[in-house]
């Protein structure tokens, strides 16, 4: 395993479920959005998450069923650094 490997679920395990689409402001690297990513992804319910820096844009992916409030999707970006989420659409 590589010392830049955090993600261990395979593609087909974080394609399947509902997602929800978020657009951050703050993020001045990469390694922001791998600080939002495990933010998230310690929540209930959460999948999986990845955030794409270029686009200012993290998708979290969803377990079946799962009731995710998007208020602690947003608090678990803030919660990751001086970002701010919004969800999109």
């Amino acid at each position: 395993m590589s010392l830049f490997s955090r993600n261990t679920k395979t593609k087909t395990e974080t394609e399947a479920g509902p997602q929800v689409v978020l657009d951050i402001q703050g993020m001045h690297c990469t390694s922001c959005g791998l600080l939002i990513d495990d933010e998230l992804e310690e929540l209930p319910g959460v999948r999986s998450a990845s955030t794409d820096f270029r686009s200012k844009r993290t998708t979290v992916r969803l377990e079946e069923g799962a009731a995710v409030d998007t208020d602690a999707l947003v608090a678990a970006v803030a919660s990751a650094g001086e970002y701010k989420a919004s969800l999109v659409g």
